[in-house]
């Protein structure tokens, strides 16, 4: 009777736990879609008011509605399906949200302006101040689309404290965030083996987010990865996309294909300590310090730590850890977010930097999540060159 009792109390917190998960799920998504619809309402005003003879209301009105609802809707189906309609539907919602960033960008401005011209007595025609901004915000975007399309091979140099004389002068090829899914599939994969193959790297680095997150045929998708062929091989640790359900299928995909995953662990390559640390056990420093600490990192030589978000870098210094890699922050991937995230992660948003003896290199990223837009950063596979 008693262990009836407690089975049917943790059933009881399980289903409260789940309740809440669900509960602050559907509240942020609520938000989420007010604020996008909210958004959409504003720009409606503005086309009316800028063009009013040239748009009948009511069509405009029920095309901005369904198109506020686009990206939410098509998100929903991404995670459960994975087939030709729902791919499509997608693309055109993620392709809108992207636009209509600008879009909604243009008609705020457009508003001060307007505003502040009238209040100083200066006449300014409505539709063609609106003409201006709005074809601004429209080839802001087709650059966007574009430039998130050419992938760029950065090289850069770092110079490691003890590192083995084996290792000088070689190469490590850095990739990140290619977010494989409904946008980009194996298609993109081969793109990036392709390019990454050329440049003939000793070994290769993967720091989270090969997937989305959303259903994906995942075995099609990383397929292309069994085309790496670096002498010391081509190491995964997963990111967050990875884990928005269970990680299982996603690395099982990444592991046929050759590609060790690396799971709080840490292996020696040829002298080299390469330590893997998943998403999930990096976001709070306190777990973060207890898995590197059982790890046994030897501090009297070089090692890397792959890990996909530049989280807790002073963590990993405290390590004794000599290069850490990561992705993750995409740099923003495009204005003004590009502003936001270079708020949060500071000197940590991109590039290389240091803290304590700890050097940190930020991709952002090979791919996009949401819209295939970059403005303000650029995809990238990274050469890194040992001294």
């Amino acid at each position: 009777m008693v262990r009836w009792e407690g089975r049917e109390s943790c059933a009881l917190l399980l289903g409260r736990g789940q309740q809440r998960v669900l509960k602050r799920f559907a509240v942020f998504l609520s938000v989420f879609q007010s604020v996008l619809f909210l958004a959409h309402f504003l720009l409606f005003e503005t086309l009316l008011y800028a063009w009013r003879q040239r748009f009948d209301a009511t069509l405009l009105g029920i095309m901005l509605a369904v198109l506020s609802v686009s990206f939410l809707g098509a998100s929903l189906l991404a995670f459960r399906y994975f087939n030709a309609f729902v791919r499509v539907f997608y693309k055109i919602a993620a392709v809108w949200l992207g636009i209509f960033n600008y879009l909604f960008m243009a008609a705020c401005v457009w508003w001060l302006l307007f505003g502040a011209l009238y209040l100083i007595g200066i006449n300014v025609s409505r539709s063609e101040l609106a003409a201006a901004l709005f074809g601004l915000a429209i080839a802001t975007a087709l650059y966007g689309f574009a430039n998130a399309g050419w992938i760029r091979v950065k090289h850069i140099g770092v110079e490691l404290p003890a590192l083995p004389e084996s290792w000088r002068g070689r190469t490590i090829a850095l990739v990140s965030d290619l977010h494989l899914g409904h946008v980009r599939n194996s298609g993109f994969t081969r793109r990036i083996v392709r390019k990454i193959a050329r440049e003939k790297p000793a070994i290769v680095l993967m720091a989270g987010d090969l997937f989305d997150g959303t259903a994906v045929n995942a075995e099609k998708a990383a397929a292309p990865l069994a085309e790496l062929h670096s002498p010391f091989g081509s190491y995964f640790a997963e990111g967050n996309h990875e884990e928005f359900s269970s990680p299982a299928a996603f690395l099982a995909a990444i592991s046929k294909t050759g590609v060790r995953v690396l799971d709080n662990e840490i292996v020696n390559v040829e002298g080299l300590q390469l330590i893997g640390v998943p998403y999930r056990h990096a976001t709070h420093a306190g777990h973060f310090r207890s898995v590197l600490q059982k790890l046994t990192i030897d501090r009297t030589r070089a090692s890397i730590l792959v890990t996909h978000a530049p989280d807790h870098p002073q963590v990993a210094d405290e390590a004794g850890i000599s290069l850490q890699v990561s992705g993750h922050t995409h740099r923003g991937q495009f204005f003004p977010y590009t502003w936001i995230t270079a708020r949060i992660y500071r000197q940590f948003v991109y590039g290389l930097t240091r803290v304590g003896g700890l050097q940190v290199y930020t991709s952002c990223g090979a791919g996009t999540w949401g819209p295939p837009l970059r403005v303000g950063s650029r995809p990238e596979i990274v050469l890194i060159h040992l001294k």
